[in-house]
């Protein structure tokens, strides 16, 4: 207990003494220096949450639409037809398991009513997929007509491909190629599908190669020997190896395939994107760094009639040094955490932040455009840009905004540490001879 009391005492005695030296320097060189760090750290810390956030809504609404659409968490194959019940039943069984469902998948080359033809992805789903699976259903925004595949040879079609078709809600498709099973035609001109409505959804490359058929259809036109794909949904995505791993000591002859593997070129490539905006935004925080270390080096130096003092009256070196070591602290501090309120609160608006800033803009350029050249003032317009940046949801992950907060403090922290080792050095002697 009482080493506990003069521990706190200690820091107590540094913090003090931390705060009396920041409040004498309330001007001149040093102050400036402080205040500018501060500013640093904050501004950096406010950028990197920012910057981030957007980053992570605009990679997030791709990974979210693969994930829930297209690639599931987890992708099971080559069940024997005597064992999908035991399959899907050895799956929801799973506490991390969310939902399994059951399709068919082949390629296709679809054309239209007008004779407009395009490669498309047909997957055959069960009808009330839509209705039950609340992930599927919050990526799948329709645009015409409803999810309805109760109907005979219905299709619901994604909108760049309907785009690229030319087709709508009730026009007629046929599916002239398809990648079936062995014991179907390659070529046939019979295979015609009502359109029952068009989605879309926030990754493009679905929207313009996906469609969805009833199971009943998938297996009419695939053939008995098309292939049942198993897609498994989990409580939690990251948790995928360590739920495959259990799914396949009691089902071994079963091959499971993780969204890692399925997509493992494109979420690299979007790992790679962010971890490289993450150095370039944080070479911020190496420039305040330095600017804190001369800073700190040079507060050293006018405070050496002080350290004489403080050394004199007994407190030591590590001591004295812990107390500039404690401004750095203060100063990381203040400006991680102002930068914290400052970050979240962009991106919790960055829709109202972006309109302002395009609003902003369009008037300096409309000033300066009727001073200039007021005969071309019809043309100027607001940057449609900022419309699509407004559109994007931020996503703050817990986990990245406290290594942002913790990096802020740490680089101010070290800063101060490096540039105060010279008072190590120093001695009463030597600092009073040089007064």
């Amino acid at each position: 207990m009482s080493k506990r009391r003069n521990m706190f005492s200690q820091l107590k005695w540094i913090n003090d003494v931390s705060k009396r030296f920041a409040a004498v320097d309330t001007k001149g060189r040093s102050a400036v220096t402080n205040l500018l760090a501060t500013l640093g750290i904050c501004f950096g810390v406010m950028t990197l949450i920012v910057v981030m956030s957007i980053m992570n809504g605009f990679q997030m609404s791709f990974i979210d639409a693969i994930m829930e659409i297209s690639s599931y968490h987890v992708r099971g194959t080559d069940v024997p037809a005597e064992k999908e019940e035991q399959f899907v039943a050895l799956c929801n069984e799973n506490k991390n398991v969310l939902s399994v469902t059951s399709f068919y998948e082949a390629q296709s080359l679809m054309t239209g009513d007008t004779g407009k033809e395009n490669a498309a992805m047909i997957r055959a789903i069960d009808p009330e997929v839509y209705n039950n699976d609340a992930g599927f259903r919050s990526q799948i925004e329709m645009i015409e007509g409803s999810f309805d595949l109760s109907g005979e040879d219905s299709v619901i079609i994604g909108s760049g491909l309907a785009r690229k078709l030319r087709v709508y809600e009730g026009d007629t498709v046929n599916l002239l190629v398809l990648s079936g099973g062995g014991d179907v035609d390659l070529f046939s001109s019979d295979r015609y599908f009502t359109v029952r409505g068009v989605f879309t959804s926030g990754y493009s490359e679905i929207n313009s190669s996906y469609c969805f058929i009833s199971l009943k259809s998938g297996e009419k036109y695939f053939g008995e020997a098309a292939k049942k794909i198993y897609g498994i949904k989990l409580k939690n995505s990251n948790d995928d190896l360590h739920t495959i791993s259990q799914l396949e000591k009691k089902m071994a002859e079963i091959k499971l395939q993780s969204w890692r593997d399925y997509n493992k070129t494109f979420f690299g490539a979007l790992r790679i994107e962010k971890n490289m905006l993450l150095l370039l935004v944080a070479l911020i925080f190496v420039v305040v760094g330095i600017n804190i270390y001369n800073g700190m080096r040079r507060l050293v130096f006018e405070r050496r009639s002080e350290i004489a003092i403080l050394s004199a009256l007994g407190a030591t070196n590590s001591e004295i040094q812990s107390i500039f070591i404690m401004r750095g602290f203060n100063t990381g501090a203040k400006g991680a955490f102002g930068g914290l309120l400052l970050g979240l609160m962009i991106s919790v608006n960055t829709k109202t932040v972006f309109k302002i800033a395009s609003s902003v803009l369009y008037c300096f350029q409309y000033f300066f455009t009727a001073i200039v050249s007021p005969q071309t003032l019809g043309y100027v317009t607001e940057n449609s840009t900022y419309a699509i940046y407004a559109n994007i949801p931020a996503r703050l992950f817990f986990g990245e905004i406290v290594m942002i907060v913790l990096f802020g403090i740490a680089a101010p922290l070290f800063a101060s540490w490096a540039a105060s080792k010279n008072v190590l050095k120093m001695t009463v002697a030597e600092v009073l001879h040089h007064e």
